[in-house]
């Protein structure tokens, strides 16, 4: 073809361009008046009406438009270096012919207009201008055309003279093919093998072209391949169809074997993998049905051909991995002995398709079908695993598997709903799940695929277990959450009385049998297993208290939904309550649990609710546990209440004790201390709910006592501090001197729980403006400021509420204290303490709000200053405070914002802490979110700069949550540039009324 790189320079070229030829390629695929809406026709008389039509109007437009004439010139000179006959009595190949030589024209002269591209010098002055884009380059649409002719192509010119057994046939693809297996003329010149040697040697002419040949072989690789097989490797020892039939020679051939080995050379290589191993095909197939199509197996040949090949693939470098990836991608499963770490099981792009598709199913179609409902179910497992993993960034695929979860949950049966939840939370072994050998991992696209996991080495055994525990934790959290949207339905109320059931069941467990068999042991194997199964034992039961306590955080007052889930609340728990007594392990939680679900049922039988028969059918399964408590409990109160309860349940309600109504009132009355009960105007569901959620709180506290092994018994506050914090609804004014004196006292006491309670009600009678306390505001600013420098967290952070409210009173009394011990130093304060304080100055900036402009110099001055402080710590907080700040400035940030913008650049662009980079960034983003459409006002002068350094983190940072930052900045700008440049149109008249 050197002789058509030379016209490149002529004159034929000079006025060719690349819209003429696609015109024309485009003029051959057209439709014409077959009334079609494409060429892809299936009546054999019609395809070949058109493809006459679409013929004779190329050549009418070459003879008589006189803007043709270059490309007429062009295309007659490349056809006489290429050898390709125009005059074929075969109208298929005829169209052939005409688009291999329009292709050729097309390749010829992208190639020409990159020679003659001579783009012009840069603008210094904007550095962030595109550069010019190259002549040769195809847009959109075009590719589509080329990608189009090229299926023609192969269509037309390849996959009719395969030999039976040599790819994928023509008609096995689409209707299409099967008429164009039919209307090819075989018999007329040239041969079968003169056609094909040449559709090959052109197409691999114009993938010498980089952006032709990306469109040629991603999608047309396959078959040029077999191709070039048969035309380099078929045996040729055999009878000629006639005299007349044209013979390859020897050196075509060897071209053609030279050219197969190039191409898969250079391709991707588990694409040549892939597609060798469909040449190879399988094995051979046998059916009895005369209706089924079967395939013609891949001949003797080919198969040792592309067996060769394969090992040949095999032994290149990274040869292992691209002949993995190439059946993984190819076929989708792979045995565990075959995994290689690191390999991409699932795509981004498939496993997106695959959820979106799945939502549009299951819950956009919304037929709760039987059939789909089980379809779905083993995979349940997997997907919330997905669910989870979305959970730790920014996924757009987040919400649909959570309303697919949602919606499988709500459409199962109760009892395998029940069993998945298990499988969620790892209670259940069985529920199928993700391959212990696969994990999830953010795509570089911003998705998610699916890879085999990395060995771990022996160094990072600690680190991989750290990552177990801490996924195992998330998970449960995230199961927490799930939970929490299916409260309505019950789902949640009957999950977490099943958690309650575990609970007692962990208390029945006969500690002294399991000592007796590991006594008894008579073998090390033996041994080995009972130790495995107490280790398994020991691990369900914190998963059990850590899943029990999430869900008591997480739930609210709805859980539970009719009075039978509440007849199995307080039946679990008093279960619970006499397995401990067997165990003699009965404590004050034990005991307040005991007394708060018995609390329900006299609330329940005192007449907060109406029930009926069918309720106390339900009530009286109580009867025996209450029976029982009335029998073993050592308190006699309790033992009184319980008699009472089964006397009121047996009678249904005909004869009630005092101690039931007393009782009632009394959880009543934990429940709303003021005394106001508007439970009459309720509904039965908020009854139920409202009933029980303070015993909600018991078990909270009960879960967390066992996992701190908190010693239950101990004083926790005392009375004096205790009954100022039960009356939250005091009114102004009516805390004595004796009862401020008494928490003064004890925010100096040794004891934690006594200090932390008396500093929080300290803070709610700042909160609540109490004159007396606001009177001593000297004292308790000092009070509070020595509790910040203790290292218990629930002190300091009441310390720093304590500080925040104060200042929020006296702002500007305190806060130039404050600012000075934040900028003093390490040798005033610790790191910890100035720590504790930008924390106090961050909440003192919400709360202050618009009026924080007041304090506007002081505070941007310490934190600019605090930017460039030694300690990293410390910058990261400063620089987290003026995020805040300037996030409620708007306007008033004036004259300091290139002070602002000088300090984040700096900061993004040379601090050697990832995190002091992450925070600076940070800035940026809550300064455009607060800001919003006036920051177009505000940031006029800075914008630029800003939106440099973004792009700047974006391109070179090697952080990924940085990254993250700035690209979630860069969506709220373009957000406001976008309402900025195209205004939202309102619907609006202006209607005027003249005086």
């Amino acid at each position: 073809m050197a002789a058509l790189r030379q016209t490149a320079g002529s004159g034929v070229l000079e006025t060719c361009g690349l819209e003429r030829i696609l015109e024309a390629l485009k003029l051959l695929l057209s439709p014409g008046g077959s009334g079609s809406s494409s060429l892809q026709i299936t009546k054999h008389d019609v395809l070949l009406t058109t493809l006459k039509s679409n013929l004779s109007a190329l050549e009418d437009k070459f003879l008589k438009d006189p803007h043709w004439k270059q490309l007429k010139l062009l295309r007659d000179e490349i056809a006489n270096e290429a050898e390709c006959r125009q005059d074929c009595m075969d109208v298929t190949w005829r169209f052939t012919s005409q688009t291999l030589l329009l292709l050729l024209c097309l390749k010829e002269t992208m190639i020409r207009l990159a020679v003659e591209f001579n783009p012009g010098k840069p603008n210094p002055r904007t550095p962030e201008a595109a550069p010019a884009l190259s002549p040769d380059t195809l847009s959109i649409s075009q590719q589509k055309t080329v990608q189009s002719v090229l299926q023609f192509v192969v269509t037309l010119g390849v996959c009719p003279y395969l030999v039976p057994g040599v790819g994928v046939p023509v008609s096995y693809r689409t209707e299409f093919g099967a008429v164009v297996q039919d209307v090819v003329c075989l018999g007329a010149a040239p041969s079968a093998p003169r056609r094909l040697y040449t559709s090959c040697k052109v197409l691999l002419n114009v993938a010498q072209h980089a952006s032709l040949g990306s469109l040629i072989f991603c999608r047309h690789f396959g078959d040029i391949a077999a191709g070039l097989c048969q035309l380099g490797f078929c045996p040729t020892k055999r009878k000629p169809l006639n005299p007349e039939e044209e013979v390859l020679t020897e050196d075509e051939r060897a071209l053609s074997r030279k050219a197969l080995r190039d191409i898969l050379d250079q391709v991707y290589q588990p694409l040549a993998v892939r597609e060798l191993l469909i040449l190879q095909g399988g094995p051979p197939q046998s059916y009895t049905d005369g209706k089924t199509q079967v395939m013609c197996r891949a001949p003797a040949w080919l198969r040792r051909l592309c067996g060769q090949l394969l090992s040949e693939r095999l032994m290149r470098p990274s040869g292992v991995q691209a002949v993995v990836r190439g059946i993984l991608e190819g076929a989708g499963e792979i045995s565990e002995s075959d995994m290689v770490p690191g390999t991409i099981l699932v795509m981004e792009e498939e496993l997106s398709r695959c959820i979106e598709d799945v939502y549009k199913v299951y819950v956009v179609g919304n037929e709760p079908l039987t059939v789909l409902v089980d379809s779905l179910l083993p995979v349940l497992g997997v997907l919330f695993s997905l669910y989870c993993f979305t959970k730790h960034s920014v996924s757009h695929i987040r919400s649909l598997c959570q309303e697919i979860l949602l919606w499988m949950l709500g459409e199962l049966e109760r009892k395998k709903a029940i069993t998945s939840l298990k499988g969620f939370a790892g209670l259940d072994k069985t529920v199928p799940s993700l391959h212990s050998l696969c994990h999830f991992r953010a795509a570089t696209q911003g998705g998610i695929m699916i890879t085999i996991k990395e060995a771990v080495c022996d160094e990072d055994e600690d680190e991989a277990l750290y990552q177990k525990v801490s996924s195992e934790q998330c998970q449960v959290e995230h199961l927490g959450d799930l939970l929490s949207h299916c409260q309505e339905c019950g789902l949640a109320g009957d999950f977490f009385i099943f958690c309650l059931k575990e609970l007692t069941h962990m208390a029945v467990e006969d500690e002294a049998e399991l000592k007796s068999k590991l006594f008894s042991s008579k073998s090390l194997l033996e041994l080995e297993q009972h130790q495995t199964l107490l280790v398994e034992g020991q691990e369900r039961k914190l998963l059990v208290l850590q899943l029990t306590a999430v869900l008591c955080e997480r739930m609210s007052e709805q859980i539970f939904t009719n009075i039978t889930q509440v007849v199995d609340f307080v039946a679990a728990t008093l279960q619970r309550a006499c397995a401990s007594l067997a165990h003699q392990a009965e404590s004050t939680v034990e005991s307040q649990t005991l007394s708060m679900s018995m609390g329900l049922v006299a609330v329940m039988l005192g007449g907060a609710t109406q029930l009926k028969s069918s309720e106390f059918a339900i009530l009286k399964q109580l009867l025996p546990l209450l029976e029982k408590v009335s029998n073993t409990y050592p308190d006699p109160v309790i033992q009184e209440l319980a008699v009472d309860l089964r006397i009121t349940i047996s009678t249904h309600g005909a004869f009630s004790t005092e101690a039931v109504s007393v009782a009632a009132q009394s959880t009543l009355n934990k429940k709303d201390p003021g005394g106001k009960r508007e439970e009459q105007q309720q509904t039965s569901h908020e009854r139920y709910s409202n009933v029980s959620y303070h015993h909600l709180e018991q078990q909270r506290s009960h879960c967390t006592s066992n996992q701190t092994s908190l010693t239950p018994n101990a004083p926790l506050i005392p009375q004096e501090v205790r009954e100022p914090s039960i009356t939250t609804n005091q009114k102004s004014g009516s805390i004595t001197t004796e009862q401020l004196q008494d928490a003064l006292l004890s925010a100096y006491d040794p004891q934690i729980p006594t200090r932390a309670a008396a500093l929080r009600t300290l803070s709610r009678w700042i909160e609540q403006r109490e004159p007396k306390a606001l009177e001593m505001q000297e004292k308790l600013l000092k009070i509070f400021l020595e509790n910040l420098e203790h290292e218990d967290t629930f002190i300091y952070l009441s310390a720093i509420q304590g500080v925040a409210l104060l200042s929020d009173v006296y702002p500007e009394k305190i806060l130039p204290g404050l600012l000075a011990q934040y900028d003093g130093g390490k040798d005033k304060h610790t790191l910890e303490t100035r720590m504790k304080v930008g924390e106090i100055l961050m909440r003192i900036v919400r709360a202050l709000g618009d009026m924080v402009s007041e304090y506007r110099e002081p505070l941007i001055h310490t934190f600019l200053r605090g930017a460039r402080d030694p300690d990293s710590a410390h910058r990261a907080s400063s620089l987290s405070n003026l995020g805040e700040l300037c996030q409620r400035l708007d306007f008033m940030l004036g004259s300091v914002v290139h002070e602002v913008t000088a300090c984040l650049i700096a900061v993004a662009k040379t601090d050697h802490e990832v995190q002091v980079r992450r925070a600076a960034v940070h800035v940026i983003v809550l300064l455009l979110r607060g800001l919003s459409q006036k920051a177009t006002e505000v940031l006029r002068d800075v914008l630029k700069d800003l939106y440099h350094l973004l792009k700047h983190v974006v391109r070179l940072e090697s952080d990924d949550v940085a990254k993250l930052h700035a690209q979630l900045a860069l969506e709220e700008l373009d957000e406001i540039m976008r309402n900025f440049l195209f205004p939202p149109q309102k619907l609006e008249k202006k209607i005027m009324v003249l005086p």
